[in-house]
Parts: structure tokens; C-alpha cells; sequence
């Protein structure tokens, strides 16, 4: 046995050794706390009296492969948040609306009506049916269809098998085009198709709600999508543009629905379409041009895995989109219409799942909404600078049913629960008026961004520092401020200390609420994540991830008072968050 004063001592050196070990940890913490943090403020002046523009809700558009999707279950549901989300109509874009039925109606990149088949002589049969449970579910919701006109029915295909397709994520994309993909072997029976179409939907709905709408033809003709030429897809742009007016003269119609013209091929194809429709031989009536009434386009990125890590690439988006509205600027005769982004997303394929493909593993959590955020807020830029007329930008991004929770396909919600991404349109949401003139950013004590639009065009957003930036509105009643912390790179980065000075503010007191989207708030992902990733989530868990898919506050709202139309507002902003500051009065 030891003497007690062995002992004693044996045990003071214990603790002392334990203190050491502790204060050495606590040390380290604040080390590294202080390491995650931008150790300079990031500063934005924001003046509300001076105004760039409207603040178009390009926002307020989606679509999706799968059109039968919209009247299942936790379609109904996501397309209700989504409407309740906007001030005003969303339009919803949906392929394969004239599909034949072969097999089950739903499936990933598949969907069909059956509005169109033949009896054994050759003549049309007609069947509204499914395409108006489509319609009537958004119609319902106060929603607008961005009406497309496709695809190909078996019965008028030139090359009708096969037909249906059994595609799933790891195949071959190509695998997806057939029957439906080719031109018609009868043109006029197309016509008459798309004019019965439009003639019916006037009928059901009512001339006044239909103008309303926006019809297009086909989706990305100038690749696999469509199996004829250029010049086929022109022709058949002429017999259903005619038909659309013969049913409905103020109806409109637009297209090509080209892949991003950022590739010299799509561009070529979207320069033909649009010389066609001012100066070529229409396939009709043989006199010249084609009527067009919107000119759309799509836009991707393209994120690949860089050291274990996804990068994503921001600057191909966004090239897109420059050279789209550079190509529609070019022409005076159309720089006036509107500009739809049929599809405008971080890549390409929404049904491609995580699993399957390692770069989509920004799907689930705030990589795509700090994505979201940076991205739209630059898609007004490139409207202003090329002074087009920018109305509307797709998300194809809708949900997939019956499928594995966070499975990682490029979706708003998983099973009936939001995801973080969805958050950021609530945002876009509570934004409205007009765009306001924005100065700072990461550089302290100057008026230069670490990643201002050029930047971003030629080298993304790829240095050691983040791209931390705003974007601002002001109302008759109320303004709003979006600030985000981004990188490419989906890892985690600074912290960023933002100050925010607000200038010309018209009242001598606001309502501030501050509302967030990362690791900690709006963020369904990371609650599913902390119960361990439940694939059979018990009733009580699937609420608490419904309570999480929302839109939070992080502070409770409070009044503030403003001086000579001032105000300060401070905040930290972590990786890959997004803030909405909104002022009302």
C-alpha cells in the first residue's frame, strides 16, 4: 500500500495533467474557431433609392421528365408548397405530354397520356383524360402550364419501335431515345393533334386562362431528344405553330428548347431556328417567317469529384446563359421577347441519383442552395448587360416518388420532406419591386468583389476565398436583402463576419425578420443525417423532418429604428448559407 502521502500527491499531479489537457483543447478550439472565420468583415452598401430594374420572378418556373408524377401523392403536395411559396402563378413545364401508354404511366424519364392514338383504319382517337388531371392540378393551385408540345405518339412515329423505354440511373443515357424521339410520318395529323389540343384546353379552361399560358415544341431537338434534322424540327415548328394560332390566334409560342449555347453545335441550331422564323420559307402557308411569341434555351453547369471532393462549375451555367442572351440580342426583330431558360440547373440529369453518379452528391443539403442563390442573382446581371427581356428561368427539379430517402436525384423535396434548396425559392419569394444597386463585398475598404460576374464567366468560383455577395429589393412596403457564402468546392470553409449598411430607407421604423438556410436552419437533410439516416422513418420522425424542411428564422423578428434613413445590420453567415434580411413597414 502507499503512503497517503504518495497518494496525494499522485493524485494533484492527475489533475494538474487533466487541466493541461483541457485548457490545450479549449485552446485549439478557439484556434480553429477563429482560423473558420474571415478575419476582415465583409461590408455591403445598400442604397433602396437606387434601383436597377425589376425584379422579374424568373424564379417562379419549374419542370420536370416525369408528367405523371404530378398528381401522385407527394406531387400534389410539393406542387402546393411550391405554389404557396409565390406571390404569383408558377409555370410548370412537364415532357412527354403526348406520349403513348406502353406499360406503367410513371417511371424515371418516362411518363405518358395517351392522348393520341388510331382506330385500325387510320383514324385519330382523341383522350384528354390524363393531360387534364395534369393541368387540373395546376389550375387548381393557381398555377400555369409552360405547355409542351411533345412528344412524338407511336401511331404517328416513323420509327415507332421500340417505344417505351426502361432506363435507370447507371444505363446509358442514350438509351432513352426511341420511338417517341422521331419525326412524324404524317405532318398534317400532328397539326390536326396540336390543334385539337389547344381547341380543348380553351374549351375546358376558358379562352381568358389559356392566353394566359405559354406553349412550346419539344425539348433539346439539337441532340438525341429529336431523331430528325434541323430542318425537320423547323417544319414541324411551322405545322404547330399554325395550329396554335388556328385554335387560339393571342396564344403563345415559342421555342427551340435548345441545349446551352455555350456548345458552338447549339448555338448553330438556336441561330437557324430564329433566322427561320424572320426570313424563311414558311412550311405552311409558303409565306416568310414563323410566328414566335418567347425564345427559350437551356443552361447547366457541370460539377465533377476533384480530390474526393464535388466541385461544382458555376461558370458553365452561367457561359450558357451569357451567350444564349448574346445570340437573342443579336437580332432586332426579336430582342424585344421573352427570354425563358427552359432548364437551368447545376447539371443535367435530374433522375441520375447520387448513388449512381458521385458528383451529384451536392443534391441533398446546402451545397445546391447556396448554388441557388449565387446563380440566379448573376442571371439578372447577364439580362441587364446584354438588355434582353429575361422572364423566366426552369428549375428541373421536382421529386420522385416511392424512391429512397435522399437518394441524391436532383429534386425539392424526398418524400413529401423539402429539402434545403426549396428554402432558397421561399426566399426569392419575399423578394419583390425592384432591384437595388449594391456596393463592397470581400475586398475591405473597397468597392471590388473577389468574384464579380466576369470573374465568375472565366474561372468560376474556384480561389481560396468564397464568393460572398448580395443581392437586394425594395417594395412600397417593404426590402429585402440575399446574402450567401459559396464556393465551388463543397467542403468546409470561413465563416464570414457580414455588416450590412442599408441607406434610404423611406420610414422611420422597420420590422426586421432574418431568415437562414444552412448546416443548422432549413435544413431537413441534416436533421434526417442526426437520426441516423432512417430509410423506414418512423410517423413522429417524418413530422420532425417536415418541421425541418421549412424556412427558418434565426432570431425572433424585432423592430429597429432608422436614423436619417439609415440602418447597421450584423451578422455571421457560415459555409454554404444563405440569408434573407427583410424590412417591412
Amino acid at each position: 500500500m502507499q503512503p497517503k502521502a504518495t497518494l496525494s500527491l499522485f493524485k494533484l499531479r492527475v489533475f494538474f495533467l487533466s487541466l493541461v489537457a483541457i485548457l490545450a483543447s479549449i485552446s485549439i478550439s478557439i484556434a480553429q474557431e477563429i482560423k473558420s472565420r474571415n478575419e476582415e468583415p465583409v461590408n455591403f452598401t445598400i442604397d433602396f433609392s437606387k434601383e436597377i430594374g425589376p425584379m422579374q420572378p424568373a424564379w417562379a418556373w419549374w419542370g420536370y421528365d416525369e408528367p405523371n408524377y404530378t398528381y401522385m401523392k407527394d406531387g400534389k403536395k410539393l406542387l402546393s408548397e411550391i405554389a404557396d411559396l409565390s406571390p404569383v402563378p408558377v409555370y410548370v413545364r412537364a415532357h412527354s405530354l403526348l406520349v403513348t401508354d406502353e406499360g406503367p404511366r410513371a417511371a424515371l424519364k418516362w411518363g405518358s397520356t395517351n392522348a393520341y392514338t388510331e382506330d385500325s383504319d387510320g383514324n385519330p382517337i382523341y383522350d384528354w383524360t390524363i393531360i387534364d388531371q395534369i393541368f387540373d392540378t395546376y389550375i387548381e393551385r393557381g398555377m400555369k402550364p409552360l405547355a409542351q408540345i411533345g412528344f412524338m405518339p407511336k401511331a404517328l412515329s416513323t420509327k415507332p419501335e421500340p417505344y417505351r423505354h426502361y432506363w435507370k440511373p447507371g444505363a446509358e443515357y442514350d438509351d432513352i431515345y426511341t420511338g417517341w424521339s422521331y419525326p412524324p410520318n404524317d405532318y398534317n395529323k400532328w397539326a390536326e393533334l396540336v390543334f385539337q389540343w389547344v381547341t380543348h384546353c380553351v374549351e375546358r379552361y376558358g379562352r381568358e386562362e389559356v392566353e394566359s399560358w405559354y406553349w412550346e415544341l419539344w425539348n433539346e431537338p439539337n441532340i438525341g431528344y429529336w431523331r430528325g434534322t434541323t430542318e425537320e424540327y423547323i417544319k414541324l415548328y411551322d405545322y404547330t405553330a399554325d395550329a396554335v394560332k388556328r385554335a387560339l390566334p393571342t396564344a403563345k409560342i415559342g421555342g427551340p428548347e435548345t441545349t446551352g449555347p455555350g456548345w458552338d453545335e447549339a448555338a448553330e441550331f438556336l441561330t437557324t431556328f430564329l433566322d427561320h422564323v424572320i426570313s424563311g420559307k414558311n412550311y405552311v402557308t409558303g409565306k416568310t417567317g414563323s410566328p414566335l411569341d418567347f425564345i427559350t434555351f437551356h443552361a447547366k453547369g457541370s460539377p465533377k469529384v476533384v480530390d474526393g471532393i464535388v466541385q461544382m462549375g458555376l461558370r458553365n451555367q452561367l457561359n450558357d446563359i451569357d451567350k444564349g442572351f448574346e445570340i437573342v440580342a443579336s437580332y432586332p426583330e426579336l430582342k424585344h421577347l421573352p427570354i425563358v431558360i427552359g432548364e437551368s440547373d447545376p447539371e443535367g440529369c435530374a433522375a441520375c441519383s447520387e448513388a449512381d453518379y458521385p458528383h451529384n452528391a451536392y443534391r441533398n443539403g446546402t451545397m445546391y442552395s447556396s448554388y441557388t442563390a449565387a446563380s440566379f442573382a448573376r442571371k439578372y446581371q447577364l439580362a441587364d448587360r446584354h438588355g434582353v427581356n429575361f422572364m423566366g428561368a426552369v428549375t428541373w427539379g421536382f421529386e420522385f416518388e416511392d424512391q429512397k430517402w435522399f437518394a441524391g436525384f436532383r429534386d425539392m423535396a424526398t418524400n413529401g420532406v423539402d429539402k434545403p434548396v426549396l428554402n432558397v425559392f421561399r426566399m426569392f419569394g419575399m423578394m419583390g419591386g425592384q432591384r437595388v444597386s449594391i456596393s463592397g463585398g470581400i475586398n475591405p475598404g473597397t468597392d471590388t468583389l473577389a468574384y464579380n460576374l466576369d470573374t465568375i464567366l472565366k474561372s468560376s468560383v474556384r480561389g481560396e476565398s468564397q464568393d460572398i455577395n448580395a443581392f437586394a429589393t425594395v417594395d412600397t412596403k417593404s426590402a429585402a436583402v440575399m446574402v450567401w457564402n459559396y464556393h465551388d468546392d463543397d467542403k468546409e470553409m470561413p465563416t464570414a463576419p457580414i455588416n450590412l449598411s442599408l441607406e434610404n430607407i423611406p420610414v422611420d421604423k422597420v420590422l426586421v425578420h432574418h431568415y437562414r438556410v444552412d448546416k443548422n436552419y432549413s435544413n431537413s437533410y441534416e436533421e434526417w443525417m442526426a437520426m441516423g439516416s432512417p430509410q423506414n422513418p418512423t410517423q413522429e420522425q417524418i413530422s420532425q423532418l417536415e418541421e425541418a424542411g421549412q424556412l427558418d428564422l434565426i432570431t425572433s423578428p424585432k423592430w429597429i429604428t432608422i436614423e436619417d434613413g439609415k440602418a447597421q445590420l450584423n451578422f455571421d453567415l457560415p459555409s454554404q448559407g444563405v440569408s434573407l434580411v427583410r424590412l417591412t413597414w
